[in-house]
């Protein structure tokens, strides 16, 4: 993977008071992962490490990722300390999709810090379509990405909002979020899932195509009820910044937070708490620094979603005051679920079969078995 020098994190944080023990565990130089450049997480991502050099003088290389497991396994295998990723932390922490494959499995993902800003994540559909709602996308050319669950699970759960399906619709394959995106631009697609907010959608804003974004109001309870059916991580937001005219004409579509900072269990409570309230007290600094960044807001954080929180993260939360009981209980539940989703791998991946299709299709069984004894949703079946 290409990699882009944004910003560096040296053992003197300087003009940013972090804990002694931290200080001590933080890397002089760090690398983070994120989504291709010119996305709306990549410019955050850059934002931000612009201002940890600037205010903290160190240095974060960012390294850009089409696909979920590409932003993934370098932090798996310790070559990046945390990754900016969309809704694939979700995938990977119920194992499924491209992590319910023997290479992958469950994994002990936990969040750090995500964003929330005016932005909606929808639909986006090439102007000269005519489409002027979702149920219209019937017999478009719905672009995926390969290796991209967050990009496949996301479009698809948001066409059946127009009662839709994969049968529905003509899904088009491409390598990566960029590649996708020249593909809308050169007529090889026409609809994407994406950030009204990011470089690609603007891009395609500007080209001879254009871009809209159907609405996806909340009223719609059945439509949103599919959606749920498929991704219970979306739900109604009033987009009114971005490409496609939002700024102008606010649309209600999809969303949920994004970029996602995230990392493992396992790593360094002083490290991630280090990290986290650097994040949490340059904030002024970078707020401005890219579209979406005002969302890193302590006060826009989301601390009862579908992921946990690192220890860490939850230290420096709490320095701040802004932890709750509530929080901590809905932390618990989830740390729970995922030990339940990991325990069944364990105990399925030790007899499992040989053939990686045998393999994958046993493995959603005995999840959902496991996660429907312990009394908890499966979601994917």
């Amino acid at each position: 993977m290409r990699s882009v020098r944004a910003a560096v994190l040296s053992a003197a944080l300087g003009a940013v008071a972090v804990a002694p023990a931290a200080l001590a565990q933080m890397a002089k130089e760090q690398s983070w992962t994120a989504y291709d450049t010119g996305s709306s997480g990549f410019n955050i991502a850059v934002a931000i490490g612009a201002q940890f050099k600037a205010k903290l003088g160190s240095d974060v290389r960012i390294l850009p990722s089409g696909n979920d497991t590409g932003r993934l396994g370098p932090v798996r295998a310790g070559r990046a300390v945390i990754s900016q990723m969309g809704i694939g932390v979700y995938f990977a922490q119920e194992g499924v999709f491209e992590f319910g494959t023997r290479s992958w499995g469950p994994q002990p993902v936990r969040l750090m810090m995500t964003a929330t800003s005016c932005n909606g994540l929808g639909l986006a559909v090439a102007r000269d379509t005519g489409v002027k709602e979702v149920k219209d996308v019937r017999g478009k050319r719905v672009g995926v990405v390969v290796g991209s669950p967050a990009l496949t699970q996301g479009v698809l759960a948001l066409i059946a909002f127009g009662g839709l399906t994969e049968k529905d619709v003509k899904l088009v394959e491409f390598s990566s979020n960029n590649a996708m995106w020249k593909g809308i631009i050169n007529n090889e697609a026409d609809v994407a899932l994406t950030s009204t907010i990011s470089g690609q959608s603007k891009e395609a804003d500007t080209s001879p195509r254009g871009i809209v974004w159907p609405p996806m109001v909340a009223s719609d309870k059945e439509g949103w009820a599919r959606v749920h059916k498929r991704a219970p991580y979306f739900v109604p937001v009033t987009a009114t910044c971005g490409s496609g005219g939002v700024d102008k004409t606010p649309v209600v579509m999809a969303g949920y937070a994004y970029p996602i900072f995230m990392t493992y269990a396992d790593r360094s409570v002083d490290v991630v708490h280090g990290i986290t309230k650097a994040m949490i007290d340059t904030y002024p600094d970078y707020k401005a620094g890219a579209p979406g960044a005002d969302g890193m807001a302590l006060d826009k954080q989301t601390f009862q979603w579908v992921v946990p929180y690192h220890d860490g993260a939850i230290k420096a939360f709490k320095d701040k005051g802004a932890w709750s009981d509530a929080a901590q209980k809905h932390n618990d539940a989830l740390v729970k679920r995922q030990q339940v989703i990991i325990d069944a791998w364990k105990a399925y991946a030790a007899g499992a079969p040989a053939d990686d299709k045998a393999f994958a299709e046993g493995w959603m069984k005995a999840r959902a078995a496991a996660l429907t004894k312990a009394g908890m949703d499966p979601v994917f079946e």
